[in-house]
Formats: structure tokens, C-alpha cells, sequence
């Protein structure tokens, strides 16, 4: 087994492009099977999940193959409408392709997911959604037993604005015919970009971005190319690692307006940052502040997967931050470890107090899931003395291309080395 070895201390200078964002490529792949054709994601980030996305595919009969930077996929033909549990639980948003494969298939079959343990989060919203178009959901033995001869288009209210249940919602929509209304939605950036992909394969869907999407389902679509947004998240993870180890960055190919929480939070802590629609630059010089309670909500609030990596930026602050966790119960895994790091921080179920400290210690530490992996990275590159070790680094590789080549080439000591 891999684990990073890194030596903090050093600040970070240069320039580097974010990679394209996990949360778009994963249901965009979903996407493809409403297609029946040859689709294109350019650049699109090798990532495990990725991987685990493309062997669900493949499993449906679908070719997958990389050329190059770009991944290639032709769901013409399906030869099965199941997902092996297997798959399931290796990635929670592998329930995204329930409503794209009922649109193609008119039946799925797939147990509850997995992915990174944060708490209960059912699924009800997605089954809610499909049912309302009209399908028959039967949950026998942790499998669903999914049936939709004949969906039809509806108005869909979403009692939460569930990103993953938007997103199903719209895929499954796509297959029904007639007009559906979702509301409620969720509005992240992410949601606009699945909407740009299935406009490009001719389907009618407008509303992204809103909270009332609008489907006009029915319509035989066909391949096409596309490029994913920037991911927000990786591009807040570096912010958060130069505002902490000092220096000056610069991140090309994310939109500085889907990070207003984040560079917010970052200017108050004493950060200078300049912005374009394409470029973010971050200056840190000198101890960091302590800033404004963060609370985490849905877009365009503040990114629950952003609150460990601001988290660890704050730990050396000087002051005291409350964070408070509205999205997911069990998202502060990663406090023990970075405690183990000499970090000061107090919990009441799901507020967390950091207290900022002089300085922290290299540790043995462990990651719990993919973002409190990226805080144990940026907790360790501010640490004084001693190295660091980060074991359990498949979280990371989850949702970061490549953490260790963008912090090298950004001047870190950091490297992966086996067990």
C-alpha cells in the first residue's frame, strides 16, 4: 500500500490548471447512456472514480477507452440493465445511473451505494423523483427492482435540493415523454453543466442553475463532445494549501464566480486574491486570521467538501473559527488526525471550534474519506518540524488527479512512497 510522505514548511509558488471536476464528469458519464452513440469527454481527470464509473459502463455492454487525455464512450449497445453491488458500493454516486438507465432500458436493477462513509444519506429523494415520472420501485433484500414501461413527464418537488436527485431526476426525464418541471432543484454549477452535455446530444433542458428545471422528454438523441467545467472543489484545496503554507499561486481553467464562498472566507483570513472568469491568484503572506462562522448549505452557500480543506488552512490562524456542518452528520473524520498534528479543535456534534495554534508537528495519520484526506495534505505542508505521513491515500485518489504532481510543480515537499 501507497502513503504521501511530506515535509512542510515550504511556501508555494507557480502556476498550474485545475483538472476538470469529478462532480460533473461522473453523472455526465451517466449521461452518455441516453445517447446510443459515440460521446467525447476531453480532458477528462483519471480519477478512481472515474474508473469505477467507466466499469459500470462497461458492465452494461458499453465500449469505454481512453485516447489519450480524453475518454471515449459508445453506449450503443446495452446488453444488461444491472449494476453488480460490487460497483455500487466502491462509489455513492454510482446511483446517478439508476434514472439514465431506466430512460434507456425501461428497467435497473442495483443495490443501495457506497463510497466515503459521511452518514445516513438516503436515497429517497431519487426514488421519490422516479416514481413521480412513474416508475415502479421495488426494494427486495438491499437491491432495487426498478420498472418504467412508460414514463411519463410531471411536476417533481424536491423536499431538498439534492444535487444527486436533481440530477437523476433530469436523466430520467429525458426518457419520459412530455414536459417535467423540477423544483426545488439544486443550483450548483455542476447541475448547468450536466445541462450543457445533454443539450449538446439534442435534449431540451433549460433552468439549470435555478431552482425549476424544465425537461422535454421523449426526444432520440444522439453522441457528442464535451469538456467538464473546472473542479471548484480541487481548485479550493489549493487556494486553502497556499493560504496556509504562504506564498503565491495562480489556478488557470476554473471560474472564480463558483468559489465566491470560499475566496471570501480566504480574503477574510488575510489572503490576496485576484480574479478573471478563468484565473484565481492567491497571495499569503504571514499568519492567517481567524474568519466569520462557516456554515455549510447547498449552492451557492458554502461547499460542505471545501469545509475540511478551509479547516486545515485555519489551524495555525490566530483567533477562533466555528464551522458548522448542515449537510452530511459525519463529516469531521479527519479532527482526530489533524489533533494528531498538534491542531486544537473542539466538537459538539456538528459544530466544530478551531483554535489556532503556533504551530503544528509532522504525524502517522490516516485519511477517513476523500476531503478530510486533502486537509491532512495542507495541515501537513504548514507543519514546523518532522515529517508527515498520510496512509489510506485511495480516499484522495478519489476525487485528485494527481495532488502530488500540482503540489510539486507549486514548489511542496511531497512524494508517494510504499509500505
Amino acid at each position: 500500500m501507497s502513503y504521501l510522505m511530506i515535509e512542510g514548511g515550504r511556501p508555494l509558488h507557480g502556476r498550474i490548471t485545475v483538472q476538470c471536476a469529478k462532480n460533473s464528469v461522473l453523472p455526465i458519464l451517466a449521461a452518455t447512456l441516453l445517447a446510443g452513440d459515440v460521446c467525447r469527454i476531453t480532458a477528462c481527470p483519471r480519477l478512481s472514480d472515474v474508473d469505477t464509473a467507466s466499469d459500470i459502463l462497461r458492465h452494461l455492454g458499453c465500449a469505454v477507452c481512453w485516447e489519450g487525455s480524453d475518454l471515449v464512450v459508445d453506449t450503443t449497445h446495452i446488453t444488461r440493465c444491472d449494476i453488480p453491488e460490487a460497483l455500487m458500493r466502491k462509489m455513492r454516486s454510482s446511483v446517478i445511473f439508476l434514472g439514465a438507465i431506466l430512460s434507456r432500458c425501461s428497467q435497473a436493477e442495483l443495490s443501495y451505494p457506497g463510497g466515503c462513509e459521511l452518514g445516513p444519506r438516503p436515497i429517497d429523494l431519487h426514488l421519490t423523483a422516479l416514481r413521480t415520472l412513474g416508475a415502479e420501485i421495488n426494494e427486495v433484500g438491499g437491491s432495487l427492482l426498478c420498472h418504467a414501461d412508460h414514463m411519463q413527464g410531471a411536476d417533481i418537488v424536491l423536499t431538498l435540493p439534492s444535487v444527486g436527485a436533481t440530477e437523476n431526476a433530469i436523466l430520467a426525464a429525458c426518457g419520459a415523454e412530455g414536459v417535467t418541471v423540477i423544483s426545488n432543484a439544486a443550483r450548483e454549477p455542476e447541475i448547468v453543466d450536466l445541462q450543457d452535455f445533454l443539450q449538446k446530444l439534442g435534449a431540451t433542458v433549460y433552468g439549470a442553475g435555478t431552482s425549476s428545471i424544465t425537461v422535454c422528454g421523449g426526444k432520440t438523441l444522439h453522441g457528442g463532445t464535451h469538456r467538464c467545467i473546472g473542479d471548484r472543489i480541487a481548485a479550493a484545496t489549493y487556494l486553502c494549501a497556499a493560504a496556509a503554507s504562504g506564498g503565491r499561486i495562480t489556478l488557470d481553467g476554473v471560474d472564480y464566480r463558483h468559489l465566491a464562498t470560499v475566496t471570501t472566507a480566504l480574503h477574510q483570513a488575510g489572503c490576496h486574491l485576484q480574479c478573471s472568469k478563468d484565473t484565481i491568484t492567491l497571495k499569503s503572506e504571514g499568519r492567517l486570521r481567524a474568519v466569520a462562522p462557516v456554515r455549510t448549505s447547498p449552492y451557492p452557500g458554502f461547499p460542505t467538501d471545501a469545509q475540511a480543506p478551509l479547516m486545515a488552512a485555519l489551524l495555525c490562524s490566530t483567533g477562533t473559527t466555528m464551522f458548522v456542518e448542515n449537510m452530511f452528520e459525519s463529516r469531521y473524520r479527519h479532527v482526530p488526525e489533524l489533533m494528531r498534528m498538534g491542531a486544537d479543535i473542539r466538537l459538539e456534534g456538528r459544530v466544530a471550534v478551531i483554535c489556532g495554534v503556533p504551530k503544528l508537528h509532522g504525524a502517522i495519520v490516516h485519511t477517513a474519506d476523500l476531503r478530510g484526506g486533502a486537509a491532512l495534505v495542507i495541515a501537513a505542508l504548514q507543519t514546523c518540524s518532522g515529517s508527515t505521513q498520510i496512509h489510506d491515500i485511495y480516499h484522495i485518489q478519489r476525487g485528485y488527479q494527481d495532488i502530488v504532481g500540482d503540489l510539486t510543480a507549486l514548489g511542496a515537499s511531497i512524494h508517494t512512497a510504499d509500505v
